[in-house]
């Protein structure tokens, strides 16, 4: 499937074509237009200005005009009448990438600020004279996360922006950096930018106020820039401790610039923001602060803002999961115990307090589930410690699961909390040949359970098979192998021995090969299933997904396989949904069967997004192979947003490319009998497989899945 984007990098072998008349121009403007903008402004005058330009640059400008007019017609209006002065100026590719970043500033900030994007193009065009050596945040944005999904700390999620700066959940960095004549040193700033705001996140950048402190200044910019240096001079410090040859590369961003003799304190191990913001008075009247190349900007008021929301979000999620591990329920427990507040958890550092906690559960160490733990180490980075308060399990009242929903279709969106909740997630566009970006909202909540009955049922119906399947996957346990004729080993290899025996009494040399030794072979494999849970399951096909996944559960509690299960659906792109199931760290119980057992059909069918989050939560497993396997009886599909057809298989095509950059080996099993037609292009020639009948689903998943990890 080509993409229907015409080229116009290249000259046209034949003959140009003769130019369209007005007319001919004000008749496209006219049906590309919103109707509404139309009435209130003639075409006439657009295709006047677009009239005296080659036919290939015309064709050029209706094109986009037709492109940018699906996502705004204001947008498209004022594009329209830009474009000639834009194309007099600048080659029709360099100004595809410059119609691109305004698209880019729409989908983020809205229309008044990517209008003025689209009127500044000198700006842009002054830009693009160090195209050769510039690199796009397109470009490094797969190295950098994962670079900085390397560090320590919580997570950080990365994007573009018109500033460099983070809130602490999401570091922002530049478009397009042309600084350095060199395309390796651009590259090395970007890296030197993302390391400096993910330490401040990590390193307590705004656990204080600076805000209030630095109010009191007669000029509060200029201090709040003083503090902004000595908080990079201290993380400058941390860094050449922590990570001592990103430090020499940072070095030479410096230009051997040198703090003053002041900042010696902040070069201190034990130096902190509070002694960053101590130093402002001493040197605010006398100390003009140098802004390095890789200095972001400070946003307190946002950093703080996004902090408080944390930080009261995670002490209730704490609270709730201790007084799961306690196998609590809503009201079992006490805000206040009888000891007076005393709790029976308490943590012990390891080693830093923020990087390795311990959990100890009457004096005695436990280990919570990882989740558990990022959140303690989460609350640690922000504040310091771990309260006492945070040890209480919740209570009456106190008691709320963020991660549930009273029922799996209830409107997610009108939920305070899973507005907080939320993740934002880019989506191909494949007219624009790039992504929209934070343009999907994507919620997790958990799967109301259902009853054990159906469980029971199955196990009864497919008894036969089940014991089958076992005894299959029984043999694809991996056996521990011996290595024979080795110098050393666990024992000895008697057949080397006689084989050397027989070469001493013919005189010839000893070998020294005389042992063997145990190889033990484990399989290293983590799979993600992504179940669809649309609308157009209902019925048998959701009774036939059910069955499937109890059978693959029995079977892989055998293997011993690392497994998740997650389902998927959503109605446009503002409530997309992933139902939780089964977490990889979760134990197959009856929780997780009540989950499998309350699986439903819910909306409709929008992909990409769905493939992009469990893509990051599959990323997050330490595992040789990883898998994910969709469970699906139709194409991607929604409500609005023409996802439907080929722009959806193309954002579905391009999340699964994503996940296979990562090592993910995508593969789909459908009962869509037209899926040929369109799986292909989605998953390959070989990565996925159709199922005629419904009613052999659930033995052919677990075949599926024997092919797959042998």
């Amino acid at each position: 499937m080509n993409s229907p984007v015409p080229s116009f990098s290249q000259p046209a072998a034949t003959a140009p074509a003769e130019r369209l008349t007005v007319a001919e121009l004000e008749d496209q403007l006219d049906g590309s237009l919103d109707p509404v903008l139309s009435s209130l402004r003639t075409a006439q005058p657009l295709a006047a200005r677009l009239g005296p330009l080659a036919r290939d640059l015309q064709d050029f400008a209706l094109h986009w005009v037709n492109v940018i007019a699906r996502t705004s017609g204001e947008l498209a209006y004022q594009f329209a009448a830009t474009a000639p002065d834009v194309l007099r100026q600048a080659d029709p590719a360099t100004a595809e990438v410059w119609i691109i970043q305004v698209m880019d500033t729409f989908d983020r900030e809205g229309l008044y600020r990517a209008s003025s994007q689209l009127k500044n193009i000198d700006a842009f065009l002054l830009a693009s004279q160090h195209n050769t050596q510039a690199v796009a945040f397109e470009d490094a944005g797969t190295v950098l996360r994962l670079f900085i999904c390397g560090l320590a700390g919580r997570p950080l999620k990365l994007e573009a922006g018109n500033e460099t700066y983070t809130d602490t959940e999401c570091i922002h960095l530049p478009a397009r950096i042309f600084s350095f004549a060199a395309r390796d040193k651009n590259f090395l700033l970007y890296k030197a930018m993302a390391t400096h705001l993910w330490a401040q996140s990590r390193y307590g950048t705004f656990n204080v106020d600076p805000a209030a402190k630095l109010a009191s200044f007669e000029d509060p910019a200029r201090a709040l820039a003083l503090y902004n240096y000595l908080e990079t001079t201290r993380l400058d410090a941390i860094i050449a401790r922590e990570l001592p040859g990103l430090a020499r590369d940072l070095a030479t961003l410096r230009d051997n610039v040198e703090p003053p003799p002041e900042c010696a304190p902040l070069l201190e191990p034990a130096a902190t923001a509070q002694d960053s913001l101590a130093l402002v008075d001493a040197l605010y009247t006398r100390f003009e602060p140098p802004q390095l190349s890789y200095m972001g900007t400070l946003h307190p008021e946002i950093a703080r803002a996004v902090r408080a929301s944390r930080v009261a979000r995670e002490k209730k999620e704490l609270q709730t999961e201790l007084a799961k591990l306690l196998g609590g329920q809503p009201g079992d427990f006490p805000v206040e115990t009888e000891e007076g507040g005393a709790s029976r958890y308490s943590v012990e550092s390891t080693a830093d307090a923020s990087e390795s906690l311990e959990l100890n559960l009457d004096g005695e160490p436990v280990a919570p589930p990882a989740h558990v733990r990022e959140l303690l180490n989460s609350i640690a980075q922000d504040l310091g410690e771990i309260p006492a308060e945070y040890f209480i399990p919740a209570g009456d009242g106190a008691y709320i699961d963020n991660r549930v929903m009273d029922d799996n279709s209830a409107d997610v969106s009108t939920s305070p909390q899973h507005e907080e909740d939320a993740v934002l997630y880019n989506e191909w566009d494949y007219k624009r040949r790039h992504y929209r970006k934070n343009w999907c909202v994507l919620r997790e909540i958990d799967v109301q359970p259902g009853e054990l009955d159906f469980i029971d049922t199955t196990l009864e119906n497919y008894a036969v098979q089940v014991r089958q399947l076992r005894r299959t996957f029984e043999m694809l346990r991996s056996e521990d192998k011996w290595l024979k004729k080795q110098p050393t080993g666990d024992d000895v290899d008697l057949d080397a021995v006689i084989t050397a025996f027989a070469d001493l009494r013919a005189g010839r040399e000893l070998p020294e090969q005389l042992f063997q030794r145990r190889l033990k072979a484990e399989r290293d494999i983590a799979v993600m299933f992504m179940v669809d849970m649309s609308g157009s399951t209902k019925g048998w096909i959701n009774d036939a997904e059910r069955e499937s996944l109890v059978m693959l559960c029995e079977a892989l509690e055998v293997l011993g396989d690392r497994y998740a299960i997650y389902g998927f659906s959503g109605i446009t792109r503002q409530r997309c949904a992933i139902y939780r199931i089964k977490r990889f760290a979760e134990p197959y119980d009856s929780t997780v069967r009540k989950r499998i057992a309350g699986i439903k059909p819910q909306d409709y069918t929008r992909m990409g997004v769905a493939i992009r989050h469990l893509t990051a939560l599959l990323n997050a497993v330490d595992a040789r192979t990883k898998l994910l396997i969709t469970l699906s009886d139709g194409k991607p599909d929604d409500y609005s947003d023409n996802y439907r057809g080929e722009y959806g298989i193309e954002d579905t095509r391009q999340a699964l490319m994503e996940a296979h950059r990562g090592g993910i080996h995508p593969f789909c099993i459908t009962i869509d009998r037209e899926a040929r037609e369109y799986l292909p292009r989605m998953y390959g020639a070989v990565n996925y497989t159709v199922i005629d009948d419904v009613a052999q689903l659930p033995l052919k998943v677990a075949d599926v899945y024997r092919r797959l990890t042998t």
